[in-house]
């Protein structure tokens, strides 16, 4: 789009804002419902937040479980499908599905007009009938407060920006998060470095045989017992405990899976622990986890205290114009999952499909 027109708005049927698996599994469902529609997305390429994890991750389900709508994912190699493997599946889901996607474009904002929401961006503006939200969190990575921070003076890096262990070679490092990226990036750095994992309690640790696919189906057995009124079967177990994916393992064989209570605050050269001892760190890592990245709706005054949008099976409730899919449970049962978000991309290109027609009557 060239300078000139920059400034045109473009009227259009629905706007997905992002470009990851839940903005692809959304246009899946809106193209096979004959329903116009636009991916904007801030990336120089396909993939989504993939394109920025490290380089080493591995999804924790077989290919077969990790599949967006209407094409399964090739078999992988090895059974559990690297980083560079998914970038490929989704950079060829959308040549497949000619899904049609204008980047780099970075969305600002999201406004109310009578005759849509109006979608503002650093190439031009679209006026939308519908909104699709589904930027993920990976652009609001979460790193707790603690006292000290400022005046630490190692480096700190938040798991969304790790690529791989080598600038922390023979250093002391402390990885900080329970989750299976703080097991995963721990066990990696601990081949080169002297790791510490602070985890706030004792992590869960799933049996060797549980793995992505087995999580979903628990989770999808919840969900059902929730949707007819059954109280929860599930063992425990949920999507966040630590899968035992060969990495981790190997890790648990060294002996390294070992956790320590949180430090109490930072000094200048470490951290100073409950008990007043004192450790000297290089480098931390925190993988703590991810807030949703909601800023362009702010203008829309649809974000709650806990920084998300109130939703109704995946619609605003003070907007209905607008779905969010993808950003975790709230948005709907394991969507922040490959396999998970079909289930609200679905619906909500059925609820659109729905609204659009009564635009028409």
């Amino acid at each position: 789009m060239s300078n000139s027109n920059a400034s045109a708005t473009t009227p259009i049927d629905v706007a997905i804002i992002g470009g990851g698996q839940s903005a692809l599994a959304a246009a899946y469902f809106l193209r096979r419902a004959g329903i116009s529609y636009m991916v904007l997305d801030d990336q120089p390429a396909a993939g989504g937040a993939w394109q920025h994890t490290w380089d080493s991750l591995h999804l924790f389900s077989p290919a077969q479980w990790s599949s967006l709508p209407g094409w399964l994912m090739p078999p992988a190699s090895e059974q559990y499908p690297s980083r560079d493997h998914v970038l490929r599946y989704l950079t060829e889901y959308e040549k497949r599905y000619e899904i049609p996607v204008q980047r780099p474009v970075d969305v600002t904002s999201v406004a109310r007009r009578d005759a849509g929401l109006l979608v503002s961006t650093d190439k031009g503006e679209w006026l939308a009938k519908a909104v699709v939200s589904a930027t993920g969190t990976w652009g609001r990575p979460y790193i707790p407060d603690y006292p000290g921070q400022a005046s630490f003076e190692g480096e700190q890096l938040h798991s969304a920006h790790y690529r791989n262990p080598e600038g922390f070679r023979g250093k002391n490092v402390l990885v900080v998060g329970g989750g299976n990226s703080g097991a995963q990036i721990l066990a990696e750095l601990s081949q080169v470095c002297h790791t510490t994992w602070v985890t706030l309690e004792e992590p869960t640790f799933l049996p060797d045989d549980v793995d992505g696919r087995v999580l979903f189906e628990r989770a999808t057995a919840r969900w059902k017992a929730r949707a007819e009124g059954r109280p929860d079967p599930a063992p425990t177990g949920g999507l966040g405990d630590v899968v035992m994916v060969p990495p981790v393992r190997e890790a648990r064989g060294r002996g390294v899976l070992r956790s320590e209570r949180p430090f109490s605050h930072f000094a200048v050269d470490g951290v100073v622990w409950q008990d007043g001892s004192h450790s000297h760190v290089d480098a931390m890592i925190w993988c703590t986890g991810f807030r949703p990245a909601l800023e362009h709706l702010r203008p829309l005054h649809v974000l709650n205290d806990a920084g998300r949008v109130d939703v109704l099976d995946g619609r605003a409730v003070q907007e209905p114009r607008l779905w969010l899919v993808g950003y975790g449970e709230w948005c709907g049962f394991a969507s922040a999952t490959l396999i998970g978000v079909m289930r609200t991309a679905r619906s909500a290109a059925t609820q659109i499909d729905q609204y659009l027609n009564t635009l028409k009557e």
